[in-house]
């Protein structure tokens, strides 16, 4: 079946079945329900003649009493709220504030209004009413945001999920058993505070439109038993370093593809020590009928690499610093706008290029790849500064390496006899345009089954205008400066150690590049042509 959206009338539903268990038990304590009257009373009684008997175990339960204090768990939701601001999922971190200061504000009204004397005698000092218990009502809310709502949302693996989940949930209890056993609040104005948590984590969550980030894993078959034909699944695989408000971005992504008949896709997310490899795998095993892509470009990079020769379309979704593929491919860059240009879009084959060298496996690229100057600039480019100011980031980091040393490199064209040149740079480019429509590879083409390179030579800092005006201005001219050459195979061998690069991602010093063109090897998600 598809999953769809929840309507305005289930998420009211929702809100007031979270609201339901609340309403019961404030009900049943303001009516004074002899059986929960007498169960409070009881259980009171034998929390204080206990704790009369043991004053040792009063001490242990005073202690953690001030550990587990409400003001303990809010400030645990501000500092993951700060942690999730600084990782740029804003919208998560807003609700985890909301959510902490409608906490605050519900227990003080709930007290006011039930207006419950505490049980007597207690066992530790404590002000105001007892209904309903703030302790209770923190930890819970603490516990339901950052061990089942956040991790739902986020996508967390299982085995994440439990390792946060169960060290929450002790703390509620704990905070919880603590109340009762100092014996200075009875157990209905504990219930009342989980039932107060559950209500607050309920709307606040349905208010903001948090939905869980992974769907259910479901056979593929032609058709279900009815004779329906199965919705399309989509993988989404995203860098949440890049992307920033990931709460904001999974509901347009899961929006947009659903009007369109697709099922909730599978979300997976990028790590430190994997750019999207184990990812694509993934998206593969689970047989996705589209892969879209959010990250940098070598998350894109990554990922295509490992889909080429799938036949599955993979749709660019801008969110790095570059955004080559995204450029090149025509895709806008508007959240929105991309996912309305790839969706309703075409289907196009374009190559990839398969690449080796010294210390470096087997890889692919989509873009370019470089050795030289480009790399410096891109090694050299701080990532605090991308972040801040994106892609000129890098003409900073050009200023500073305009006189990058030139080096002398030995250039092969397929089967043809070696060049000598001694270059600032060597690009070579399965695609052409750089960011700000700079036309560094005017004649290269994502399909035409052939690699273009460039060969950037100034001898001195003063020749750089020149360079720049023949790239601006497209010249085909070949002079000592600038020369192009085209091929389906590239070997570039450089008389010592440089920087080198793999669609704007630094892979570290070495001698050499060998490029083969591996013609129609992606199918990418395109718009249509106008």
């Amino acid at each position: 079946m598809s999953h769809h959206p929840p309507t305005t009338v289930g998420r009211a539903l929702t809100v007031v079945l979270g609201a339901l268990p609340l309403t019961v038990i404030t009900l049943l304590v303001v009516g004074h329900w002899p059986p929960l009257q007498r169960w409070d009373e009881s259980t009171a009684a034998r929390a204080a003649a206990y704790g009369a008997a043991h004053e040792s175990v009063v001490d242990v339960w005073q202690v953690v009493g001030a550990v587990v204090l409400p003001w303990t768990s809010r400030a645990v939701l501000v500092i993951v709220a700060a942690y999730l601001w600084h990782r740029r999922a804003r919208l998560l971190a807003i609700w985890l504030l909301t959510t902490a200061v409608a906490e605050l504000v519900l227990v003080q009204v709930f007290k006011a209004l039930v207006e419950r004397p505490r049980p007597v005698p207690m066992l530790a000092d404590a002000d105001g009413f007892s209904y309903v218990s703030g302790h209770a009502t923190a930890a819970f809310v603490m516990a339901g945001a950052l061990g089942v709502v956040l991790p739902s949302v986020r996508g967390w693996r299982r085995r994440f999920r439990l390792l946060v989940l169960l060290p929450v949930v002790a703390v509620v209890w704990i905070a919880s058993a603590d109340r009762i056993a100092l014996n200075v609040e009875f157990v209905s104005d504990v219930l009342g505070g989980w039932a107060l948590g559950l209500a607050i984590l309920t709307a606040t969550s349905i208010g903001f439109g948090l939905r869980p980030g992974l769907r259910r894993r479901r056979r593929r078959t032609p058709s279900d038993g009815d004779g329906t034909t199965t919705p399309p699944r989509a993988a989404v695989i995203v860098n949440p370093i890049k992307v920033g408000d990931g709460v904001a971005f999974r509901r347009k992504v899961t929006r947009a593809l659903a009007v369109r008949g697709f099922d909730d896709p599978l979300w997976l997310e990028t790590r430190v020590d994997d750019a999207g490899n184990a990812m694509a795998k993934r998206a593969i095993e689970n047989e996705s009928d589209l892969v879209l892509v959010a990250g940098g470009d070598g998350t894109v990079r990554v990922v295509c690499a490992a889909l080429a020769y799938t036949g599955i379309p993979v749709g660019v979704i801008p969110a790095g610093t570059g955004n080559l593929l995204a450029r090149n491919l025509h895709i806008p860059l508007d959240l929105d706008d991309a996912l309305e240009r790839i969706l309703e879009g075409r289907e196009r084959r374009i190559d990839l290029v398969k690449v080796h060298g010294d210390e470096l496996d087997t890889d692919r690229f989509a873009v370019m790849a470089g050795l030289g100057l480009d790399a410096a600039i891109i090694s050299g480019a701080p990532p605090h500064l991308k972040a801040q100011i994106g892609w000129t980031a890098y003409l900073v980091s050009a200023a500073k390496n305009i006189n990058h040393p030139s080096v002398r490199v030995q250039l092969t064209l397929d089967d043809e006899e070696p060049i000598e040149r001694r270059v600032r740079t060597v690009v070579i480019g399965n695609v052409g345009m750089l960011q700000a429509n700079i036309p560094l590879l005017p004649d290269a083409r994502p399909d035409d089954g052939l690699l273009d390179v460039v060969v950037i030579a100034p001898r001195r800092v003063t020749q750089w205008p020149i360079v720049l005006w023949r790239l601006m201005t497209r010249t085909n001219r070949t002079d000592m400066y600038l020369e192009r050459f085209t091929g389906r195979k590239v070997e570039i061998t450089a008389a010592v150690d440089v920087e080198r690069q793999l669609d704007g991602d630094p892979i570290g010093p070495g001698r050499s590049l060998t490029a083969e063109i591996e013609p129609g090897a992606l199918l990418a998600r395109v718009p249509k042509r106008r």
